[in-house]
């Protein structure tokens, strides 16, 4: 399986369990692998037969910025079904960051990443 990568998508999103999260927000980040069989584009050189990685990221931004959900676990299950409806994507691979994630200790980024299959 071929796959089509879109990294470090940016949006700001009210998702978590606390109300400052969802009364000022915060930005996420997220990652993107999808897997499709591009040898049909690349032969007819047809962005038809493939999936057009422009509109994903749009959609993948509505989705942060859309309906609040409490944990990035959902967030991330939200974006895989999102990605599993453009035709010819078997796969994909969503990892969501919360850089700002309110924790007291110093870190760098909370991560869920998942994988989800048209099976």
């Amino acid at each position: 399986m071929d796959r089509v990568a879109l990294r470090g998508l940016k949006a700001r999103g009210h998702h978590g369990v606390f109300p400052k999260e969802r009364e000022e927000g915060q930005t996420f980040i997220v990652d993107l692998t999808l897997g499709l069989d591009t040898r049909p584009a690349a032969a007819d050189d047809d962005l038809t037969k493939t999936v057009h990685y422009g509109i994903v990221a749009e959609e993948v931004v509505a989705v942060v910025e859309g309906e609040p959900v409490n944990l990035i676990e959902t967030l991330a299950e939200r974006i895989a079904q999102t990605c599993l409806k453009h035709d010819g994507v078997q796969e994909v691979e969503v990892c969501v960051h919360k850089p700002d994630a309110p924790i007291t200790v110093p870190f760098d980024d909370v991560t869920v990443t998942i994988i989800r299959s048209r099976v």
